[in-house]
């Protein structure tokens, strides 16, 4: 299992594995969706952006994408934009594609789209290509002290 998935364990957090073949290169999130037979947008992709405060990891769904603007406000920073993958990578410890927003190698401040309270659950990455987990945004709030907000486009 994942680092991700021992996380959410060891919680005790409410979730649901999805288990699919991927394939992609790229659109990991579209590919979820078709592949799971979901709405896109269900399914979140975890993205990580930094400033000179440091990162913000962004959860939107993978039908629109990050304001950056409306997340640094979000976030109570200056101002950001989109980390380079090798580095979301390394800070992380996932593969792109696969980056999950729970067992990072570092608590990060993190803000999820409120879209998402939309949904009785949405998917977020397992910590690997091909794994999804189905959660609630509230636990995913309660989970990683994410702040919601309507930051998505």
């Amino acid at each position: 299992m994942t680092p991700a998935i021992v996380f959410l364990e060891k919680q005790k957090a409410a979730f649901t594995l999805y288990q699919y073949d991927c394939t992609a290169q790229d659109d990991f999130g579209a590919h979820a969706a078709e592949q799971l037979g979901v709405p896109l947008a269900r399914v979140f992709k975890t993205l990580l952006t930094e400033g000179e405060q440091g990162a913000v990891v962004a959860l939107v769904p993978s039908s629109g994408k990050v304001n950056l603007k409306r997340l640094a406000k979000a976030a109570g920073v200056k101002k950001l934009e989109m980390m380079p993958p090798p580095k979301a990578e390394r800070l992380t410890g996932f593969k792109v594609g696969g980056i999950s927003p729970f067992a990072q190698k570092k608590r990060l401040t993190t803000v999820i789209d409120a879209s998402a309270r939309e949904h009785n659950t949405v998917l977020v990455s397992g910590g690997k290509r091909g794994l999804s987990v189905g959660i609630s945004a509230a636990e995913i709030a309660r989970l990683l002290n994410a702040i919601c907000a309507p930051i998505a486009e």
